[in-house]
């Protein structure tokens, strides 16, 4: 592990090796324009630099743009067979990249470069991870600010580790980070969370939400929610507990209201039973008993994915340096 002397001497001598992943997916009209920009700007502060375009299944030009137009010894590229997912695109830019530090950017200019400059100042001063904090959503949806909303609050009380609200993928992580990331091999992969199982020292920085200028957003609300889905799934197991207290408290008024049916009947006499209070506690324990099981059906759904041992990715043509055992189809 570098120490902050040693990084504010490659800095100065730009002779900092950074490796900038940038996942695309039918970007044929910000793409070439996106990379120009950033080799432009990743040249105004070091001569060592390297730009992996993280295809993930692209069905529009953008493959073919990338591999006619923009290819060279700085600018690689990983194309997937198929979409596999923003995560997935993530985990195989980490996978494949070589640099000491390593940045994490969009490609339809929403994250600031000017950022980016911050980003590097923590950096040197030894911060392992240096993370983008949203100061708005005012690019999204009303629907889609109430749910992240609703998620961040839902993950900060369940999850096992904190993971910092309005905190995305834009963020510059050390060699040390990468390297510990690269060691989870979970399928179900919540990037978010796993910034943050890692430890290492961190820190936020505000940024405000550029707005897209070309192309646009392939992110559908769906995915969100499975995203969501995944990620307190993947970092709690409170819905499993919870489902458990409740079992509990509803044996418990059940046994409760047992005893006062034998105390009226030995006081009272028999009564008879209605119809319409049988009918509704057979429809509440139902549903409450189809929820649970939904809930464990969804930790052994993950279960069962686990298992299979699936790749992450596949790669279908790569200029990138490969990973130990990674093989590409050709």
């Amino acid at each position: 592990m570098t120490t902050p002397h040693e990084r504010q001497l490659k800095w100065q001598a730009r002779a900092v090796f950074v490796s900038c992943l940038v996942p695309v997916m039918n970007e044929e009209a910000a793409v070439a324009h996106f990379v120009g920009e950033l080799a432009l700007f990743l040249k105004g502060f070091t001569d060592c630099y390297e730009i992996i375009l993280i295809d993930d299944g692209s069905t529009d030009r953008t493959p073919e743009i990338i591999k006619n137009e923009l290819l060279s010894d700085k600018v690689k590229w990983i194309q997937f067979s198929r979409n596999f997912g923003k995560e997935n695109a993530l985990t195989a830019g980490l996978h494949h990249a070589q640099g000491e530090a390593v940045l994490m950017i969009d490609a339809d200019f929403q994250h600031p470069f000017e950022t980016i400059h911050r980003f590097f100042e923590y950096w040197i001063q030894g911060y392992d991870m240096v993370y983008g904090v949203r100061n708005n959503r005012d690019d999204e949806g009303p629907i889609k600010q109430r749910v992240t909303r609703l998620f961040y609050k839902l993950i900060g009380k369940m999850s096992e580790v904190d993971i910092p609200a309005d905190a995305g993928d834009f963020r510059l992580l050390g060699r040390s980070v990468v390297d510990a990331l690269n060691q989870y091999g979970e399928q179900a992969r919540f990037m978010k969370g796993l910034y943050a199982c890692v430890g290492f020292k961190s820190i936020g920085v505000p940024y405000d939400v550029e707005k897209r200028t070309l192309g646009k957003s392939s992110f559908k609300l769906r995915r969100l929610f499975s995203l969501a889905l995944t990620g307190i799934i993947s970092f709690s197991d409170l819905p499993l507990r919870v489902w458990t207290l409740i079992g509990i408290l509803i044996s418990g008024i059940s046994f409760l209201y047992a005893l006062w049916i034998v105390f009226v009947t030995l006081y009272y006499g028999v009564d008879l039973p209605g119809y319409a209070t049988i009918v509704v506690c057979i429809l509440f324990f139902g549903g409450i008993q189809l929820l649970s099981i939904g809930i464990l059906g969804e930790y052994i759904a993950r279960i069962f994915h686990e298992v299979k041992k699936r790749p992450l990715y596949i790669v279908k043509e790569s200029t990138a340096a490969l990973p130990p055992g990674q093989i590409t189809l050709k």
